[in-house]
């Protein structure tokens, strides 16, 4: 009841924040900058309270998922089989991006014009330390302090697993105090997180109304086409994951579904998958996920698995492209898609990671980089729909995941027998 509830509330915050942002715009011209500026404030407060207690959680259900799996079989076997989703369902996404917009062709013709590239300034800055180096430097921490000041998901994952692993290796008599503690923590924030869930209509209103109230609805009719074909993509993608999912769950996948509205819902709204990480777990849970599968696959989806942020990917890279008149083999393709593939892994956490990602890409193939700033306008309302199939995609891992490990528990249980 309660999960419906606030369904409802973030319907309801959705639609003021839309009508908010729209009278602003076409009403009060003059206020649109300082009520962007101001309104926008809700939804930061709301994902900073996440943010909150994203590094607490991880790290606490992680090592004791870890630790409780005992042996380091099961760890290896999870482990592997997270990887080998991960990596098919990126590949197919980025697949599916570079087919559609080949197909679609949206920045061939189009109206689109770049007048201004300074918005893309800064993104263009971030991209130039985009290397081999840095990228080792974002998954291994420096300090587990740093990592948790940074709010680093993948250094947390890193120093967890290892902590986990070395915890496991005491005898249970031993390690029960400090897990006993860990559990409890995780316990508490789990509390806070049903707490901190009811800011998030607010942060809805917020992060709607002032990206209305800033683009207005004039930019959907000039991103039409662009917009159509990605929104094709996605549907597309859905019914793939859904399918999918559909033959691992068999009808259970409804009732998944019906448990993450709302964290699809907010993920949506705010742009922010990482805004229901501690919202999933609670569901999966409840869904009837082990918690040592849940503590261990989600927090690793969220760096290696963004189904939505990977199709966007080869997308908006190509139709930069189309845009300059670029024409590009399909080697040539297939290549980027390679490269995205290993860039995009290290970077979740980073604020428009998959735009740092792009412009990055498109120096490295001769496209130029500026382009970004084409796709600026829009990008916000293309990220609420890659931030959804980003919840959609880790739910379904973690409880296809599970799914088979149970399987593989009752089979050993018999076995034993």
């Amino acid at each position: 009841m309660k999960n419906n509830k606030l369904f409802i509330l973030i319907i309801i915050s959705l639609i003021i924040g839309v009508g908010l942002g729209g009278i602003v715009h076409y009403q009060f011209p003059d206020s649109i900058e300082s009520f962007s500026k101001n309104i926008k404030l809700l939804g930061t407060i709301f994902i900073r309270l996440v943010q909150m207690i994203i590094a607490p959680l991880v790290f606490s259900t992680l090592v004791v998922g870890i630790a409780k799996m005992g042996d380091m079989k099961m760890v290896g076997r999870v482990g592997g089989k997270a990887m080998a989703w991960f990596i098919s369902a990126s590949l197919i996404s980025l697949l599916l991006g570079l087919v559609l917009v080949n197909f679609f062709a949206p920045g061939k013709g189009t109206s689109i014009r770049l007048d201004d590239t300074s918005a893309a300034s800064e993104l263009l800055e971030n991209s130039k330390g985009f290397s081999l180096e840095e990228f080792v430097k974002h998954v291994i921490p420096r300090s587990l302090f740093e990592a948790f000041a940074t709010n680093e998901i993948l250094q947390i994952v890193i120093f967890s697993i290892l902590f986990g692993v070395a915890l496991a290796a005491f005898s249970k008599k031993e390690a029960k105090p400090i897990i006993k503690l860990l559990d409890t923590t995780a316990h508490v924030v789990l509390k806070m997180v049903s707490y901190i869930m009811w800011t998030a209509p607010l942060g809805v209103l917020g992060a709607v109304a002032s990206a209305i109230a800033k683009h207005g609805f004039e930019v959907f009719e000039l991103y039409a086409k662009y917009l159509g074909a990605f929104l094709i993509g996605i549907l597309v993608l859905w019914l793939i994951l859904l399918t999918v999912g559909y033959l691992i769950l068999g009808k259970r996948l409804f009732v998944l579904l019906q448990r993450i509205k709302s964290p699809l819902l907010i993920a949506f709204s705010t742009t922010s998958s990482e805004a229901v990480f501690p919202k999933m777990v609670e569901e999966l849970e409840r869904f009837g996920c082990q918690p040592k599968i849940v503590s261990f696959t989600l927090p690793l989806g969220y760096s290696f698995n963004l189904d939505g942020s990977m199709m966007y990917m080869t997308f908006a890279s190509i139709f930069i492209a189309q845009v300059y008149g670029i024409e590009m083999e399909i080697g040539q393709q297939l290549t980027m898609l390679l490269v995205l593939m290993l860039t995009s892994k290290g970077v979740a956490g980073v604020p428009r990671a998959s735009l740092i990602v792009v412009v990055a890409t498109c120096a490295m193939f001769g496209i130029p980089p500026e382009g970004i700033a084409l796709i600026l306008p829009i990008d916000h309302f293309c990220d609420m729909a890659r931030s959804m199939t980003n919840v959609l995609g880790n739910a379904l891992s973690t409880a296809a995941i599970d799914k088979w490990e149970s399987k593989n528990e009752v089979a050993s249980a018999t076995e034993n027998e």
